[in-house]
C-alpha cells in the first residue's frame, strides 16, 4: 500500500472516530486528493464531497475566496489556500452546518510559472473546528511528481490536525 493510501486510511479512521465530516477543495491536484480518500473503504461515512476549482474565478464563486485577494496576489497564495479550505467546509455543508474539516490545495504544477510563482510552489491548507493550518511547499519534479507530492502533504497535514484534536474537538497539548 502506498504512503498516501495509508495516510488516507488513518485520516478516514480519525474522522470517523470523532464523527467529523470532510470536504476537499482542489486546484493543481485536480481531484487526486478526493480520489485517494474515496479509495478507502468506508470513506462515504465521512466524505461530504470535493470541488475542483481549477480556474481562479471558481475559487471565488464556488469557495468564497476574496476577489480582492485573488486580484492582488493571484491563486497561488497561502491565504487563498486557507480561504479555500474554509470555503469548502461551507460549500459542502448541509442544513446550514459546515463540514467539520476542509482540505485545500493550490499551486503550480508546471510546465510554466503562474501568477509570478515558480513551478513547484504549492500551498496546502486544512481547516477544522479546532485549528487552521497552511503549509507552503517548494516541490521538485514534473507535473505528476508535483501533484502527487501535494496530495501526500495535504493528507498528512489533515491527518495531523484531526489526530491532534481530542474527542471533544479541542486541540491536544
Amino acid at each position: 500500500m502506498s504512503e498516501p493510501d495509508e495516510v488516507a486510511r488513518a485520516l478516514v479512521a480519525a474522522l470517523g472516530s470523532r464523527g467529523w465530516s470532510l470536504a476537499i477543495a482542489e486546484s493543481l491536484t485536480g481531484g487526486l486528493v478526493v480520489a485517494t480518500i474515496v479509495s478507502v473503504p468506508g470513506a462515504s461515512a465521512v466524505l461530504r464531497g470535493g470541488v475542483v476549482a481549477y480556474a481562479t474565478d471558481l475559487k471565488r464563486s464556488l469557495l468564497g475566496v476574496d476577489a480582492d485577494l485573488l486580484a492582488r496576489r493571484g491563486a497561488v497564495d497561502p491565504d487563498v489556500a486557507l480561504q479555500m479550505a474554509q470555503g469548502v467546509r461551507v460549500t459542502a455543508g448541509r442544513d446550514g452546518v459546515s463540514a467539520d474539516v476542509g482540505i485545500a490545495t493550490t499551486g503550480v504544477a508546471g510546465p510554466d510559472p503562474q501568477d509570478g510563482q515558480a513551478v513547484g510552489t504549492v500551498y496546502v491548507a486544512v481547516s477544522t473546528p479546532v485549528e487552521t493550518r497552511v503549509e507552503g511547499l517548494a516541490l521538485e519534479g514534473g507535473r505528476a511528481e508535483i501533484r502527487s507530492a501535494a496530495v501526500r502533504h495535504a493528507l498528512r497535514l489533515a491527518r495531523d490536525c484531526v489526530e491532534g484534536a481530542d474527542a471533544s474537538g479541542e486541540a491536544s497539548v
